[in-house]
């Protein structure tokens, strides 16, 4: 029988304290373990055992527990001095409060404590969380503020996109209409020119009769007007050449000595021989050799030296020739004339303007002749600039690439056509503007083409003989020459008349080009894309193909085999369909030409078995045959081959054109040398 825990034992044990408070607080009775615990006394405040700042939480117990009763309200009060968690339970009693207490264990008041600041860290990430929360709508009300303002603008970019599209237009037009006009009404002009001065010259002949003297001063006045007049027509029209892009670089190769040669003829007879101005042309130290168009080096220059005669009263106007920085040659134009004020540097090269000074009254002028040097000189590749004081005269330096940019680019096409590449097709271009022959070398370039570059027929034909081109795109409006008789003969010649010729020209004569064999026809100017497309159509630009020919008729096969001589496909035979059939499998041949009704077997036979195969599925398939077939027969061979063909009206054109559309249906056409099949 177990012996009963003593009392002094359970007071040792027991974690909880009894007491009895009166309304006001105060103990009434205190249990012997709030003695030990608290050292409570009766009469003593209860709120003087709690820690300091949790007085006001024992008050409200208090209050509470007089009126209902309360569970588990936790008050801190001070065991042995150091503050120490209690459960407290209450209940009216007697017009005071019954009060129980429970010692809160340590790890459970550490835990809490724990779990107490786990809820304060966590309130406080709620209020953090918050906070961001109204940060982000803030950015998002202000992103979407700014993304309603960028489509604001956007809207706005693109109308005034828009419109400057439309002004660019209308300036365009205008530009053109302006040229037109100068172009139409500066040959009008000249016309009249022609005969004005033509009669002129006429009238002052002595052979013609004599004129009064006072006669022949006024038509020698209406000849210098006219004389004037049609220097003013000409220059226009280089300005409205120059401006509108269509001027032509003809270069040539010439030494400068031999140039400023030719100049100093062209020029001595403008200065009379009591003229108190020397003309003189230095001989250059080295005589150095350009390739660039002659005729424009020599307008400019010609300029230049017609203004400095102008503008100078006495002295000398010198012309040079020297070697420049960058493989470039400089000619100066030196003058002691008036000189030009720094001032006017600029202005001097703007159309229709003169600077206003005494000698400029004396001598008439267009305006035109710097600006058009300058420009001429651009077009050149280089620059013409002026260095000038007043009263010390004017030096003009005209400085020019030795050999033009376009020279040297078209030299660099010819040069790396000599090396054919295997691995691009190589496209003969017969094209006699340079601008077009770089622009299609570029083209070209980028897509697997070789360009083979050549400015006139004879070029054409040799180049024709050296390789034999995947296509041939061709401007039948050469310069001295047209390129008619050219595709006459590539579509005559047995040898390439397959070959592809794409037809690009100013003069819409597509009826004529067609009559003649070419494939295609269109006018200038060609769009990249539209060009590389059509080229990858046309052009061959894979490995030889193999063609499958299955017919049991002999001479069709030696028919066929003669049409298809000289072309770049290897072909296979098979005079029945098994044989036919075993042949496709084992060579995998890039197109069959098949006969409709074989000894053995029909071509639907054939059709089921080579598509049964995965080795010969996708090959297509040409049929030709000499049977009318019935509706239902050809709707099924339509569906299962890629074109049918009448052997009465057979051709190599027809064939050869056949064989080229039904590779590209299947890929085959454009590739560049890797097989459909893999």
């Amino acid at each position: 029988m177990t012996t009963p825990v003593p009392a002094s034992l359970w007071q040792f044990l027991s974690r909880e304290v009894a007491l009895v408070c009166d309304a006001s607080g105060t103990l009434a009775w205190v249990d012997d373990r709030a003695v030990r615990l608290l050292e409570a006394v009766p009469g003593q405040p209860l709120r003087a055992l709690a820690a300091q700042g949790t007085e006001d939480k024992v008050d409200k117990l208090i209050t509470l527990a007089r009126d209902e009763r309360v569970e588990g309200w936790e008050i801190i009060l001070c065991v042995a001095g150091m503050p120490r968690t209690f459960a407290f339970r209450g209940a009216p009693h007697e017009g005071g409060v019954a009060l129980v207490g429970s010692l809160v264990a340590e790890d459970y008041a550490a835990s809490l404590s724990q779990v107490s600041e786990t809820m304060s860290e966590l309130a406080a990430m709620h209020r953090e969380a918050e906070r961001n929360q109204r940060e982000l709508k803030r950015r998002a009300d202000e992103l979407f503020r700014l993304n309603r303002e960028l489509e604001e603008s956007n809207r706005g970019v693109r109308t005034l996109h828009a419109e400057l599209d439309e002004k660019t237009e209308s300036l365009v037009r205008a530009a053109e209409v302006k040229s037109r006009v100068v172009a139409n009404v500066s040959h009008e002009f000249r016309t009249p020119l022609h005969s004005i001065l033509g009669l002129a010259r006429l009238l002052l002949n002595p052979v013609n009769g004599p004129l009064a003297p006072e006669q022949q001063k006024q038509v020698q006045f209406i000849r210098t007007s006219a004389e004037a007049l049609f220097e003013l027509v000409n220059d226009l029209l280089d300005l409205s050449k120059m401006e509108s892009g269509k001027a032509t670089l003809r270069p040539t190769r010439f030494s400068s000595g031999d140039f400023l040669g030719a100049l100093r003829g062209m020029m001595r007879p403008l200065v009379p021989a009591d003229s108190a101005v020397e003309l003189r042309f230095e001989e250059p130290e080295t005589n150095l050799t350009l390739e660039t168009d002659e005729a424009k080096v020599s307008q400019v220059l010609r300029n230049l030296v017609s203004n400095a005669l102008k503008f100078t009263e006495k002295g000398h106007v010198t012309v040079s020739a020297e070697r420049g920085p960058d493989d470039t040659v400089c000619f100066r134009v030196r003058d002691t004339g008036i000189g030009i004020a720094q001032a006017h540097h600029t202005r001097i090269f703007e159309e229709f303007t003169q600077v206003e000074s005494p000698l400029q009254k004396k001598v008439k002028g267009t305006g035109l002749g710097l600006a058009l040097s300058r420009r001429l000189a651009e077009f050149l590749g280089g620059s013409l600039t002026v260095q000038s004081t007043p009263g010390q005269g004017s030096t003009f330096l005209l400085t020019i690439p030795r050999v033009h940019p376009e020279v040297q680019e078209m030299a660099g096409l010819a040069e790396r056509s000599q090396q054919l590449d295997p691995a691009r097709a190589p496209v003969l271009v017969l094209e006699d503007d340079r601008q077009t022959l770089f622009l299609y070398g570029k083209y070209l370039a980028r897509s697997g083409f070789q360009v083979l570059p050549v400015r006139t027929v004879d070029e054409a034909r040799r180049t024709i003989q050296r390789v034999r081109p995947a296509a041939v795109v061709l401007d039948v409006m050469l310069e001295g020459e047209t390129s008619w008789g050219f595709l006459s003969e590539l579509k005559g010649n047995a040898a390439t008349r397959d070959i592809p010729i794409l037809v690009v020209t100013l003069m819409d004569r597509e009826n004529k080009a067609r009559a003649l064999g070419a494939d295609e026809f269109w006018l200038k100017p060609v769009v990249e894309e539209q060009l590389l497309s059509k080229l990858a159509s046309m052009a061959r630009t894979g490995p030889m193909r193999k063609l499958l020919i299955i017919d049991d008729d002999d001479v069709h096969r030696y028919l066929l085999r003669q049409l298809l001589k000289d072309t770049p496909y290897m072909l296979a035979e098979a005079s029945n369909g098994p044989a036919g059939i075993q042949l496709a499998r084992e060579q995998v041949p890039d197109l069959i030409f098949l006969d409709f009704v074989l000894t053995d077997m029909t071509a639907f036979d054939v059709l089921d078995d080579l598509k049964a195969d995965p080795r010969t599925r996708d090959i297509p398939v040409i049929l030709h045959t000499s049977r009318q077939l019935r509706e239902d027969e050809r709707q099924r061979l339509a569906k299962e081959t890629a074109t049918i063909l009448a052997k009465h009206t057979l051709s190599r054109e027809v064939a050869i054109a056949r064989i080229r559309d039904a590779l590209h249906k299947t890929g085959l056409g454009t590739d560049n040398g890797e097989s459909r099949r893999g």
